[in-house]
């Protein structure tokens, strides 16, 4: 297969002056461990056992990763961490050393055993990864002053979270140069002081939206937010990597100038988890050699050395070689885009996709409801001085008025049926004084014999409501209030029925 190469960029902007005297460029400060890497068809849920198909062996280390990525670029390395008085840290120890990296600021701690790491790789490219510190969790402020001869020489310091702090802290207190604070592992909380600290401050997406509370970061105009909120809390500069759609950047120097740099192309997936260690190694790299070159040159080159490294399975042994640096990366015109401001319709669009906002339901018209027969009114009680209203409004030619249901008593009344189908005093109407003309009478003479009929239908209807009720037994009712002949109901008795002869009595 033939080698593609990038094309060589011949340039004066390139110091050569550091190759002449060799003193330590990038200083990492953090934790070395071996790393056991294996490969599953899928990544095991909680209480679930998978098989795997092999495993891997290889060292690493966040800040042993990011020092062997310079290193292998060509920078002149110096590494600050602890290894454990075993063999796997003397086998670590001779394997850096082959890899031209300064060791003078590496310890050996008797009796602690070196870090491990696991890691779990699906089809996929999706890693789960376990830590165990062992003697990387000795590292104090004492390492960091043993260590001012390389803090003093070097240009570049890389730090991480995998120790804790305020040792952190204290080491970028220390350096004088460009400070990169690697914010892995992931934290829900970092203090203002470690925020304001660095003078880069390089994280993931996931690692933004722990820091920032948010959800998750899934699109650039997330990643913008995220660095502005960041910036408010005193960050100089963030770097934020999105994995497969490149970096975000923005400066305190320009904070209304937010850029977007692609991912580059790859060619093969293989091993996504050295691409973070791959970028910041090479971040560190092409800041020292090409410290006249703007930021998003430095970046568009580690997005190269990323995609390289994604490409080859491991961690160290995926990183890229000199011949990637030889190319001069960073003075290939990079491409990056300024991120401008969304409009609310975008907003809402990229709120939507992540969930925050419902979609808008189109309005409907509304359907009126087709119009329903009334139904039969029940049979209703009317008194005679309601019958004779009505019958002086349809004699008038209007409409009938809508009737109201008179309310069913609970209790049975103590008044005498004729007082129970009076209406109330404000029910009764005021009587109209009627003089009919002599045409009159005979038009109400036609009419009296049906008003007169339903006027006694009704009253019988009323008198039939109130004996059924009286008739009843209610629990609730005290028995003075019953009438009398409710509580002396009579007796029935079947005289029909034959009295049992016991066999006993028999004679």
């Amino acid at each position: 297969m033939k080698q593609v190469r990038l094309p060589q960029i011949l340039t004066t902007e390139r110091d050569t002056t550091i190759s002449a005297n060799w003193k330590v460029e990038v200083v990492v400060f953090g934790t070395a461990s071996m790393e056991y890497t294996t490969y599953v068809n899928e990544l095991p849920k909680p209480g679930e056992t998978k098989k795997a198909m092999y495993r891997e062996e290889c060292f690493g280390g966040r800040a042993a990763n990011q020092c062997v990525a310079a290193a292998k670029l060509g920078a002149h390395c110096a590494l600050v961490s602890k290894l454990g008085s075993d063999d796997l840290g003397r086998t670590y120890y001779e394997y850096l050393q082959q890899m031209d990296i300064n060791m003078d600021y590496v310890q050996m701690v008797e009796g602690q055993q070196t870090g491990t790491c696991h890691i779990s790789i699906d089809d996929n490219s999706q890693s789960s990864v376990i830590v165990l510190p062992g003697a990387n969790a000795t590292l104090s402020h004492k390492d960091v002053s043993r260590s001012r001869k390389a803090f003093s020489q070097a240009k570049v310091l890389l730090c991480q979270l995998d120790t804790e702090p305020k040792v952190v802290l204290c080491a970028l207190k220390q350096f004088k140069g460009v400070s990169i604070l690697n914010g892995a592992p992931g934290m829900k909380t970092l203090s203002p002081e470690l925020i304001k600290a660095p003078t880069i401050l390089c994280i993931n997406e996931v690692e933004a939206a722990l820091l920032t509370e948010r959800k998750e970061i899934r699109f650039v105009q997330d990643a913008k937010e995220a660095a502005h909120e960041l910036l408010l809390k005193g960050a100089k500069t963030v770097i934020i990597t999105m994995g497969d759609q490149g970096a975000v950047f923005l400066s305190s120097s320009e904070p209304d100038t937010c850029l977007h740099c692609p991912a580059a192309p790859v060619r093969y997936l293989a091993d996504t988890s050295g691409a973070g260690d791959a970028f910041l190694g090479s971040l560190a790299f092409h800041i020292v050699h090409f410290p006249k070159l703007n930021l998003e040159h430095h970046i568009h080159a580690a997005n190269l050395c990323a995609a390289y490294a994604v490409g080859k399975r491991g961690t160290q042994p995926s990183f890229p070689g000199p011949e990637m640096a030889q190319d001069d990366l960073c003075l290939i015109d990079p491409a990056f885009y300024i991120i401008l401001n969304e409009t609310k319709e975008q907003k809402a669009w990229r709120e939507r996709q992540a969930g925050v906002v419902p979609a808008p339901v189109e309005s409907k018209p509304e359907l009126k409801p087709e119009p329903q027969p009334e139904p039969k009114p029940e049979t209703k009680t009317e008194t005679k001085s309601e019958s004779k209203s009505e019958l002086k409004k349809e004699s008038d030619g209007e409409d009938e008025p809508k009737r109201l249901k008179p309310p069913t008593p609970s209790l049975v009344p103590t008044v005498v049926p004729s007082q129970a189908l009076a209406p109330e005093p404000d029910q009764v109407p005021t009587p109209i004084p009627y003089e009919a003309a002599p045409e009159e009478k005979k038009e109400t003479a036609t009419v009296m014999p049906a008003a007169r009929a339903a006027a006694q239908r009704a009253t019988e209807v009323a008198a039939a409501v109130v004996s059924s009720r009286a008739t009843q037994r209610t629990t609730d009712v005290p028995a003075s209030v019953v009438p009398a002949r409710v509580t002396q109901k009579a007796r029935k008795v079947n005289h029909n029925k034959k009295r049992p002869i016991h066999k006993s009595h028999a004679h």
